[in-house]
């Protein structure tokens, strides 16, 4: 596999994600149109009437949950690399429509609404081995490292 590109079934599932997510959380989308370029996927929005919104570009950092989030800037025709409203430079594929949705949709909603606990994907515990809470963007498994520091694909 070409190292700039991605698998197709990541593609794939990427536009299942968004779609279903668009579906449940955003109403004012008629349609969400994805366009894949090298690492970058492309994300629009159709509106019902037609009226197509350039919305984010996603960056794959090699693994279909995290993603980096670049937000469309209209006043300058680009994508201006974003942090999600975690803070953190990295995200879910759902997380990064809600942030440009909430921003083009005029929803602040989408930046204040509670997330789902930090979870431990091997496991799925929202606690360390010692019994205490995940905060956000908390490695599961490293007493002090936190996720942009902690790698380790076991941990995740």
């Amino acid at each position: 596999m070409n190292p700039m590109r991605y698998p197709d079934s990541t593609k794939n599932s990427l536009e299942q994600r968004l779609t279903i997510r668009a579906r449940q959380r955003w109403p004012g989308l008629a349609d969400i149109r994805v366009r894949h370029h090298g690492r970058f996927s492309y994300v629009d929005g159709v509106l019902h009437e037609r009226t197509t919104l350039k919305l984010c570009r996603l960056r794959y950092l090699n693994s279909a949950h995290d993603w980096g989030l670049a937000i469309y800037r209209a006043s300058h025709e680009d994508y201006q690399d974003s942090i999600f409203p975690t803070g953190l430079p990295f995200g879910t594929c759902e997380d990064a429509l809600d942030t440009a949705c909430g921003l083009y949709l005029g929803d602040p909603t989408a930046w204040t609404q509670p997330t789902q606990p930090p979870q431990n994907y091997v496991t799925g515990s929202t606690t360390k081995p010692s019994g205490t809470p995940v905060r956000p963007g908390e490695c599961l498994e490293c007493p002090y490292l936190t996720l942009p520091v902690c790698r380790i694909s076991s941990h995740l």
